[in-house]
């Protein structure tokens, strides 16, 4: 991989883009703190139910290998994201930070505009993660639809590390 990068991967024709990504430290280390900045556009609204297709990869020597869905981590498909996003952050309860100062929405439905995070930390706890999604190379493609249409598409590559 050689360090981290993204790409949008839609047909140029989607309505929610990805203009800019940093993600630090390289390697992400876990635990740890993870400094992020994004800035994302959506040309209209984008409402439930809304699901998110994730295709996860690791590197072992020069082979990429698909990781499966075990525990709702790897390469799943959500079929609801805004229900998802209900559980963890139940409705009428403030965004977390740095959301809530950045005015960026942390539930359905999200209305068009653009949204930009400047650099802000997140703590990476301990978590117990499965052996082979440790240390290592992986590249993500992120796929987002409501219905036929497809809303976004990410490709991600990074490496973790874990302590």
């Amino acid at each position: 991989v050689g360090g981290f990068a993204w790409e949008n991967c839609g047909d140029g024709k989607d309505p929610v883009v990805l203009q800019n990504l940093s993600v630090a430290p390289d390697p992400i280390t876990i635990p740890g703190s993870l400094r992020i900045s994004a800035a994302v556009s959506s040309s209209r609204a984008v409402s439930s139910p809304l699901k998110a297709v994730l295709l996860v990869e690791k590197a072992l020597g020069d082979l990429w290998i698909q990781l499966p869905c075990i525990d709702q981590l790897g390469s799943c498909t959500y079929n609801d994201v805004c229900t998802i996003l209900d559980n963890l952050i139940p409705p009428g309860t403030t965004c977390p930070e740095p959301l809530h100062t950045y005015g960026i929405p942390c539930h359905c439905p999200f209305k068009a505009g653009s949204y930009r995070l400047p650099a802000s930390d997140f703590p990476l706890p301990d978590v117990e993660l499965p052996s082979w999604m440790t240390n290592g190379n992986y590249r993500v493609q992120a796929t987002v639809s409501s219905g036929e249409e497809e809303l976004a598409c990410i490709k991600l590559a990074f490496s973790l590390q874990s302590q």
